[in-house]
């Protein structure tokens, strides 16, 4: 699933480490899911879009949207 964490990321100046102890998980994981290769389960979704203190489909590409 595209989505845009990596931007998101970057405008705070976190890197993939701390954003990983943000949402309690491991580096490997955030960048996995940055880069495409790991969906994360909805808790993790809405974790995610907390952090970031955004809506969860400003984060998260709609596959369905992808597409055109």
């Amino acid at each position: 699933m595209n989505n845009h964490m990596r931007a998101l990321r970057a405008e705070r100046g976190w890197s993939q480490q701390h954003l990983a102890d943000l949402l309690e998980v491991s580096r490997q994981s955030v960048n996995a899911i940055e880069t495409g290769r790991y969906d994360p389960s909805l808790p993790l979704a809405f974790k995610i879009a907390d952090v970031f203190g955004q809506p969860i489909e400003v984060i998260f590409v709609n596959p369905k949207d992808a597409d055109q």
